[in-house]
């Protein structure tokens, strides 16, 4: 993870300083790493972090969005942690580059992972 940019409220944090951090399971092992997030351009709020699962649980290196509200922010990991289970990131809504423009799609996907999606 690159060298956190200094914010006066210390809740801000740069997205370069996002890219890279950790993820973990809960059990806390490391599965990934995040390597962009989405962001909504109308209302500002991160919707998606992609995440790198390099050989995680079998799978080979792939990239997975997923919502943002399904990873919370460990200090004492210094990444982020989630309940994300092998068979959810198997049977997951196929993906490709098209998908972002596909509400279907994004609707699906926040069932899939039993968050609430960012536009309600």
């Amino acid at each position: 993870m690159a060298q956190a940019t200094v914010h006066p409220n210390h809740q801000l944090i740069s997205s370069e300083d996002v890219e890279g951090t950790k993820v973990f399971s809960p059990n806390r092992e490391e599965i990934g790493e995040i390597d962009h997030l989405m962001i909504d351009k109308v209302s500002g709020k991160v919707t998606y972090a992609v995440i790198s699962f390099g050989g995680f649980l079998g799978f080979g290196h792939s990239h997975y969005p997923v919502p943002w509200q399904a990873l919370k922010y460990d200090t004492t990991l210094d990444g982020f942690i989630t309940g994300i289970t092998e068979a959810q990131l198997r049977d997951a809504p196929t993906f490709s580059d098209d998908s972002w423009m596909d509400r279907n799609w994004e609707e699906g996907v926040h069932r899939h992972y039993k968050t609430q999606p960012y536009w309600a």
